[in-house]
């Protein structure tokens, strides 16, 4: 009962579930933050550690090493995609599944554009690697992006199945 409740109030349901996803995120890293030292971390498999590292630029530390005009150019860039993924999410005629994608690239992108407006780099966390080939560090906000691109991309590759008021009914000739 409760939870048709939630489902026919969309637009109540999503700013909460954003604001869990961007709590947890900041949650983590201000855990790790304050438990490893920066530039340290902890082997917990032998492909998985958690370590503290911050990461200026933008995925796969894309523009770190920049002289700092990358931290008002990424604030802008998340600016321009939070706000108006947040207007169309919560406009009355957005299909259910589209709504929640934009909930993961919304709450991943606040995720990160507190950590940049805060402390000028992202807080990363996460590190997967074989042997000595490290995959760059992530965080949980960089996952909700993520798995929001992979569906999205999934979703779009599916063939239409909607019919419109010209289509011949299935199995009928013309």
């Amino acid at each position: 009962m409760l939870f048709s409740v939630w489902l026919k109030r969309p637009r109540i349901v999503w700013p909460i579930s954003v604001c869990v996803l961007v709590g947890l995120d900041q949650l983590t890293k201000a855990y790790f933050a304050n438990t490893i030292p920066l530039g340290g971390g902890i082997q917990v498999t032998e492909w998985f550690n958690l370590v503290h590292v911050l990461n200026e630029g933008a995925a796969f530390s894309l523009l770190a090493d920049a002289d700092g005009w990358q931290r008002p150019f990424l604030i802008t860039v998340s600016l321009l995609v939070v706000i108006p993924a947040t207007v169309v999410c919560l406009s009355k005629h957005v299909d259910a599944l589209d709504r929640w994608i934009g909930a993961a690239i919304v709450a991943g992108g606040t995720g990160n554009l507190i950590d940049r407006v805060q402390t000028g780099a992202v807080v990363d966390f996460l590190d997967l690697h074989w042997q000595r080939l490290h995959w760059p560090a992530f965080n949980l906000a960089d996952i909700y992006i993520v798995l929001a691109a992979i569906t999205w991309l999934v979703l779009s590759l599916k063939p239409a199945t909607r019919r419109t008021a010209t289509d011949p009914e299935p199995g009928s000739k013309r």
